[in-house]
This record gives structure tokens, C-alpha cells and sequence, in this order.
């Protein structure tokens, strides 16, 4: 395709700025959740109810695969590492060694608090018995994402890790090679060939052949995003993620041929994915349109590009970097680069993104590989209430209690009002059988 590839201008200069008229002109891409959870739900239950026969039906009809289990055998994992390409294991190793760096520092210490003398809570950090991994299974296949989401876990000490993948006919009803090598390169072992919303219930529920698990992470399509919102609950889960999206901040300093290259980069990973640039010179924004008429047409995926770009993708033009930030937050993108002066300053003011990439050697493709930040990161606008993933979906806080006598009894008399106002008399006497008051009156 040689057309020119113009992104479309939305003008906000001397605009107001609010979230909700902001709302009603970006572009993002429609996904209906709830619709999808109308189909996701059934399963589950299906799933619940037939555990692995059910999983075996559902990979049958999806999938096209009749699998007498979803277990990959050991021999299969250790033939996809022997087989690895060695540059790709080089760079896979060394992603996990970045990654486990910086998710290793995450894990927080204990917390122990003195309330009052005689009183003290202690708060530790314990990590869950099991999680569970999805790792998609679409367009392409997705080893980095194995490292994104199993090394968090080892590193916050989840003593038990499974992984499921959709299986592929072409790779012998088994899930594809890479994410297989990935898996047995951190010395996971336990990989399941199951996709879609019947691996999410496999992992909630446990079936004959998967054990359940305490916590479900990982990326997927809406039928997976809808499948967590359904098992929410039964399982603990990490965000629900959508379609990719990336929002650029740039000034008149900004190399239109890296901002270009960073919107064909997000719009190769799906038709659906939202890239905005926001920029304050709309001279920037004509050169921007210009490298994205070279490089579209010479991008490998370029139907796709296109087809974002034309799609849930938009230049705004603002008044000043104030404005960009207001905009930004708005959005609240999963990925957000700030292209602009003083780039490391506006980072520390963006309140709303998944990850921000601050600088021009800081593309969003060194944190989907290599900066030792995770990838699996939250979209839709859900980066306003929700982070990407991290150690703390895989931990829970415990507090423990200490009190002495002394304490209690000092204490005691505000529980007794407590108590009292909320009619709990057994929660006072709980306490008084232990401290009575003064006479000896319960």
C-alpha cells in the first residue's frame, strides 16, 4: 500500500480538558466484555461441573485438537529448549535476569509497627501456594511473555507454577515451540496445551489433570479478559487486557522518525490496537504523517498497521505540555512516551499509565523485551485504578497481633464501647475474660 498513512487530527487547542469531554473525542477500541462474558460464563460452569473432559471438548472445538490431556509432556519442553535458536535464548536469559533484578527489589519487607507499648503488628508479606500463567496464543507467539509473568512469581516464591497456552495443530496439538522453550528455560515444568476461557476455569476450578490455583495472571483475547471477570472471586486475578495501545507526548524536539517507528510498532501487534500521539507543534505532527507514508509500506505487517492507524488511532494537537499531560492521564494509556524536553520531569507528574518510557532512547519495544519492567500492563483506561503486573499480585499481606496484658487491659475499656455501641457483648467479654475490670465485674 503507497497511499500515505495521515493520521486523523483532533484539535483540542483552547479546549477544555476534562476527563469526561475528553472521553467522547479520543479514540480507543471498542471490546464489550460483557458480551463476551455471556459466552465465558457457560464454560466455566462447564468446566466446574466436567473438569478435564469438559476442557477437552471445548480445545476440540476451538482449536481443532482432540487431546486425551492438556499436560505437555517433559521430553516436549526439553526438545523446544534444544532446539531454541541460541540468539533467542541468549536474549530470553538475559530478559529474565533484568526482569528478576527489578521484580526481585519489588518484594517488600516486613513491616512491624509498635501501635502502642505492649502492642505491636507485624505485617509479612506471604506468597500464594499456586499460580497459574495464561500465555496467548494468537497472531504470533509470545515467549517474552513467559518471562513476564513466571519470573514475578518465582521471585515473590510461589512454590508451584503452571503454565497454560492454547495448543496448535501445526506444532502437533502442542502449544507453540517458543513459549515451550521459554518455560523450561526458568524451570517450569508444568505446561498445560488449554487456550481460551476453559485454561482460566481449569486453573480456578482444577481439573484430573491441572490442580487448582490461588492466582491467574496473564494476557489474553476478550473471551480470557471476560473469563477472569467471571472466576473473579474463585480466583485471584491480576487486570483484564485488552487490546494494545500507546500514547506519545512530543514537542518540536521530538525525531519524527522515531515517533513514527514507535506507532507502527504498537499498530503491528493487532488491527485493534490505539496509538495517539499528542504533540504541541503541529509542524512535528505533518513530519510524523510523512515517515508513517515510508515506513507503513514497509513494515511487514503493514494490513494490520493500516488498519490500526486508520482505525482507533489519532494526532491531537495541544496547546502546551500541560495540556498533553491533562490529555494523557485522561486516556490513561498502557504505554506512554514522553518524546519532549525535560521528558524525566513530565514523567513524575503522569498519574495515569500503565508504564511510561521516558526519553528518546526509551521505546516502548525495550520495556516489551528488555528493561527489566514488565509488559503485561493494563489497558482500555483501566491504568487510572489498576498497575501492570508486579510480585504483588502473587503476595498477600498477613498481620500478626502481639499484645500483652498490660496492653489489653488499657485497652480494654475503649472495646467495651466499641463493643457496646455495635451490641457485640461477646466480643467485650472476650476481652474481660482476660482483663476483668477493676472489682472483678465481668
Amino acid at each position: 500500500m503507497n497511499s500515505p498513512i495521515d493520521l486523523r487530527r483532533i484539535d483540542l487547542r483552547g479546549q477544555p480538558l476534562d476527563r469526561r469531554f475528553l472521553a467522547g473525542v479520543l479514540p480507543r477500541a471498542a471490546t464489550d466484555v460483557e458480551a463476551a462474558v455471556a459466552l465465558a460464563r457457560p464454560i466455566c460452569d462447564d468446566v466446574r461441573s466436567r473438569g478435564a473432559e469438559a476442557v477437552r471438548e471445548y480445545t476440540a472445538r476451538f482449536d481443532g485438537v482432540d487431546l486425551p490431556t492438556t499436560v505437555v509432556p517433559p521430553e516436549a519442553l526439553d526438545h523446544a529448549l534444544a532446539r531454541l535458536d541460541p540468539h533467542v535464548r541468549t536474549a530470553l536469559e538475559e530478559a529474565a535476569r533484568r526482569t528478576r533484578r527489578v521484580h526481585g527489589a519489588q518484594i517488600p519487607a516486613e513491616i512491624g509497627t509498635e501501635v502502642t507499648e505492649g502492642l505491636t503488628v507485624t505485617g509479612r508479606f506471604v506468597p500464594v501456594g499456586r499460580a497459574g500463567v495464561y500465555v496467548p496464543g494468537g497472531l504470533v507467539a509470545y515467549p517474552s511473555s513467559v518471562v513476564m509473568n513466571i519470573v514475578p512469581a518465582q521471585a515473590a516464591g510461589v512454590a508451584s507454577i503452571a503454565v497454560a497456552s492454547p495448543p496448535r495443530e501445526s506444532h502437533g496439538g502442542l502449544p507453540h515451540p517458543s513459549v515451550l522453550a521459554a518455560c523450561a528455560l526458568l524451570g517450569v515444568t508444568e505446561v498445560h496445551a488449554a487456550g481460551g476461557a476453559q485454561a482460566l476455569a481449569m486453573f480456578a476450578y482444577g481439573t484430573a489433570d491441572c490442580p487448582p490455583a490461588d492466582v491467574i495472571t496473564g494476557p489474553g483475547n476478550v473471551y480470557v479478559a471476560a473469563a477472569k471477570r467471571v472466576l473473579r472471586g474463585v480466583v485471584g486475578t491480576d487486570g483484564e487486557a485488552g487490546p494494545t495501545e500507546v500514547a506519545i507526548i512530543a514537542d518540536e524536539t521530538a525525531d519524527p522518525g522515531h515517533v513514527a517507528a514507535d506507532l507502527v510498532a504498537q499498530a503491528e501487534h493487532d488491527e485493534l490496537a490505539a496509538c495517539l500521539l499528542v504533540t504541541t507543534d503541529a509542524a512535528l505532527a505533518d513530519h510524523v504523517d510523512a515517515e508513517l507514508a515510508q515506513q507503513v509500506p514497509a513494515a511487514r505487517h503493514r494490513e494490520r498497521v493500516t488498519k490500526a492507524l486508520h482505525g482507533q488511532s489519532a494526532c491531537v494537537l495541544v496547546d502546551d505540555l500541560d495540556a498533553a499531560l491533562a490529555v494523557s492521564d485522561a486516556w490513561a494509556p498502557e504505554h506512554l512516551e514522553i518524546q519532549a524536553a525535560g521528558a524525566a520531569k513530565l514523567a513524575a507528574r503522569v498519574t495515569n499509565a500503565g508504564a511510561i518510557f521516558a526519553g528518546p532512547y526509551s521505546p516502548v519495544s525495550l520495556g516489551d523485551y528488555l528493561a527489566g519492567s514488565n509488559h503485561v500492563l493494563p489497558t482500555g483506561g483501566t491504568a487510572r485504578h489498576t498497575s501492570g503486573l508486579s510480585v504483588f499480585p502473587f503476595l498477600r499481606l498477613v498481620n500478626v497481633v502481639e499484645c500483652d496484658r498490660a496492653a489489653l487491659a488499657a485497652t480494654a475499656p475503649l472495646i467495651d464501647a466499641l463493643g457496646g455501641a455495635e451490641d457485640l457483648d461477646a466480643h467485650v467479654q472476650a476481652v474481660r475474660a482476660r482483663v476483668p475490670r477493676e472489682g472483678g465485674t465481668p
